[in-house]
């Protein structure tokens, strides 16, 4: 098949273009605005490899949008790329309401205008997936229970906002025209090739470089924690296997409050990477909470586990120390980041 990634220079993006590559023989296209957190760097063999092209287009751009369709001839959309921190969002979220909301407008209509004219069995196969976050549910407290297909949407941020606004156009493009949509929410992912400013890598290079690790309020906001791997290979079987019309909560059943994460990094660092002047627990340091910061995501990824067949593959204990090993095996992506690509304003300490 022939597969069109949006934001396949992202985080997340990059690992579904690396298992396409590496897994199957399926054809990809790469569509990406190459932003601040893009890298084709993460692309690895894939950016050269035959089977793949990297188109770099703002989907705001309708017109190179339809022009990519036509020359692309896609059998599958997966629409990955979004403005993503919610601190940014905070700060600037007009961002993320044109890139968010509107591009995903405008992708759908390409993909509409695209799909409409194709032949009669080539619109039954065309999918498009629409991958989004469990931050448009809001917040659980300590004792509910965790997010479902069914629960109802309460975003709290310009970001979990304009998500959740995307969510919607996406089903009304299904439920209007007949586009065939595929809808998949999913909890925190960590893994390598993260942005600098999430929380798990943030907390790996303050520390390797003797940085204040900066906490959100007392830490004890928990998520639930997916290494991207185990996402990718999830969203590429909604992708092939999904049901149109429907959606997939996608989690990893690995809650942990962030205050742990931070922690566990510190004596993962501790045990590989000693620092002479003591613990890196000793860099911690609580600071003033964000506003509207959620206090708990967690997914119960029942349903998807059950018609799909999907199961996630990382224990976090061990999912983060082999992330923490990738960035003290990579330091000059993510030195160039910090130095020369990166401001470094309104860094995101808390996940």
């Amino acid at each position: 098949m022939r597969f069109l990634i949006t934001g396949g220079c992202g985080f997340i993006g990059s690992a579904v273009v690396r298992q396409l590559i590496a897994e199957s023989d399926h054809t990809v296209v790469t569509l990406d605005k190459l932003t601040y957190a893009a890298s084709k760097d993460a692309l690895g063999h894939c950016l050269h490899h035959p089977r793949h092209t990297l188109i770099p287009t703002d989907i705001l751009d309708f017109s190179a949008l339809q022009a990519v369709f036509s020359t692309h001839e896609p059998d599958v959309v997966m629409h990955l790329a979004a403005e993503t921190h919610v601190d940014r969002s905070i700060d600037s979220p007009r961002k993320f309401v044109e890139t968010n909301v509107i591009g995903t407008f405008w992708l759908l209509e390409a993909a509409r205008d695209y799909w409409r004219k194709l032949p009669p069995p080539n619109r039954s196969t065309f999918r498009f997936h629409h991958i989004s976050t469990d931050e448009v549910f809001g917040a659980l407290s300590p004792s509910d229970p965790p997010f479902t297909e069914l629960t109802p949407y309460d975003p709290r941020s310009p970001y979990s906002a304009t998500k959740a606004s995307a969510d919607h156009l996406v089903r009304a493009w299904y439920h209007t025209y007949g586009l065939p949509t595929l809808v998949s929410n999913t909890t925190n992912n960590y893994g390598p090739w993260q942005f600098p400013e999430k929380l798990i890598p943030l907390t790996i290079i303050n520390a390797l470089e003797g940085k204040v690790l900066p906490v959100y309020g007392d830490g004890s906001q928990s998520r639930d924690w997916l290494f991207v791997e185990d996402h990718a290979k999830a969203l590429i079987t909604v992708a092939t296997h999904g049901a149109p019309g429907a959606t997939y909560a996608i989690g990893a059943r690995q809650p942990r409050c962030n205050l742990d994460v931070v922690e566990t990094i510190c004596q993962l660092l501790d045990a590989a990477h000693p620092d002479p002047d003591g613990p890196y627990e000793r860099l911690i340091q609580f600071v003033t909470d964000r506003p509207g910061h959620d206090f708990r995501y967690e997914i119960d990824p029942s349903y998807a586990e059950d018609v799909l067949g999907w199961r996630p593959t990382r224990d976090f204990g061990a999912g983060l120390a082999e992330t923490v090993r990738w960035y003290l095996n990579n330091r000059p992506w993510w030195q160039e980041i910090r130095e020369r690509r990166y401001s470094g304003q309104r860094l995101g300490i808390g996940a």
